[in-house]
């Protein structure tokens, strides 16, 4: 019975493409997070992108917590890509690093602004994806470019 929760069916992976253990599913899925974590929106004056882990950082405790756990998931996905303990390693400290700025409370999420563990997180795994999976590599477009 466990088996059909843990993994998916194939009528599932067809219904939903970035479901799938393979690369090009896992480069969907972090990038997906690092999206909601990071940019999901622009702050009007500054031109600052914002996601789910400065607002959770306002949050003492609690928020600083959950946006580790959060970011925790792309560090999981590294380790299920079989990366290296080093970069993993090199994910964790980038994610205790962040945590550890954002339990000063209201301002830890101002450092938060600048150092975006997410996103250093995401372009390791990219950089070893596009190393030893370059069938998964998409263009980048930066809006306005």
């Amino acid at each position: 019975m466990t088996d059909m929760i843990d993994q998916p069916t194939p009528r599932m992976r067809r219904e939903m493409p970035g479901l799938g253990s393979d690369p090009q599913s896992v480069r969907q899925r972090i990038d997906a997070m690092e999206k909601l974590l990071e940019r999901m929106f622009v702050i009007p004056g500054i031109n600052k992108p914002v996601g789910l882990d400065v607002i959770l950082d306002i949050i003492p405790g609690v928020g600083t917590i959950s946006a580790a756990a959060l970011g925790s998931y792309i560090a999981w996905e590294a380790r299920n890509l079989r990366m290296s303990k080093w970069q993993v390693a090199r994910m964790a400290g980038n994610i205790g690093f962040d945590m550890l700025l954002g339990l000063i409370p209201w301002v830890g999420a101002i450092p938060d602004l600048f150092f975006r563990s997410n996103t250093r997180n995401v372009r390791i795994i990219k950089r070893h994806l596009d190393k030893h999976h370059p069938e998964t590599q998409t263009i980048d477009v930066k809006p306005g470019a």
